[in-house]
């Protein structure tokens, strides 16, 4: 019973027992929904450390991406970059502060979020971020924004690489509500790059690699024409 709790404890630094066993079974129920529903799967999952500071950055489809990504990897929980807004409505605000999100203020350039993701980081926690800053409007990966460079530097720690197809057509910007059952999400996970790598030429060029690699991911994930 230890071992399993210390196995539990590991998923989450600094995660309190009723937070982690919550999450656990979240990630669990919305893995099988996903997979029943959208067919969610996903490749390269024993890429992901499981311990130690990880700053996973991937494109952004839908507002399915988060929960497709978050409840795809098994071995450690997540935090997550949420905006303020959808911290209003009570209910949904409890449950996504359960899942360890951090609520920041996107017209405001929020400092604060930005310091506590840098702080969740050196406690040893994963953190995941969509820089390209906001839902893709035509499916396409758009520049990443010149900002999320700063935290590249800051944060000091491996980044990962993440890949997501198929949420756009499930769950498209301007549509209110997904489609169930059009296509398949998958989730493509690339390799850690040490921090001293990525920062070789600077945080800009440490960018463009992170975008590079995200391009290339997205591609391997394109279905064969029938």
């Amino acid at each position: 019973m230890s071992g399993a709790r210390t196995r539990l404890r590991s998923r989450q630094p600094e995660g309190r027992l009723g937070r982690i066993l919550f999450y656990e079974a979240f990630r669990r129920t919305l893995h099988l929904c996903l997979r029943v529903v959208f067919r969610l799967r996903a490749t390269g999952t024993g890429n992901v450390p499981a311990a130690g500071p990880l700053l996973i950055a991937g494109n952004h489809q839908s507002y399915l991406d988060p929960p497709s990504i978050g409840c795809s990897i098994r071995e450690r929980h997540l935090s997550f970059i949420a905006r303020a807004g959808l911290f209003g409505f009570r209910p949904f605000g409890w449950v996504i502060g359960m899942l360890n999100s951090v609520p920041l203020a996107e017209e405001k350039g929020d400092a604060a979020a930005i310091r506590e993701t840098i702080r969740r980081l050196q406690a040893g926690h994963a953190v995941l971020i969509f820089p390209e800053g906001s839902r893709t409007e035509d499916g396409q990966i758009a520049e990443f924004k010149r900002g999320v460079a700063l935290l590249l530097k800051k944060a000091k720690c491996p980044v990962l690489p993440v890949a997501i197809r198929g949420a756009y057509e499930a769950w498209p910007r301007r549509q209110k509500i997904p489609t169930p059952w059009r296509g398949r999400v998958r989730v493509a996970f690339g390799k850690p790059i040490g921090y001293d790598e990525l920062m070789r030429d600077g945080p800009e060029a440490a960018l463009t690699r992170i975008r590079d690699e995200v391009v290339t991911l997205y591609a391997s994930l394109e279905e064969p024409k029938q």
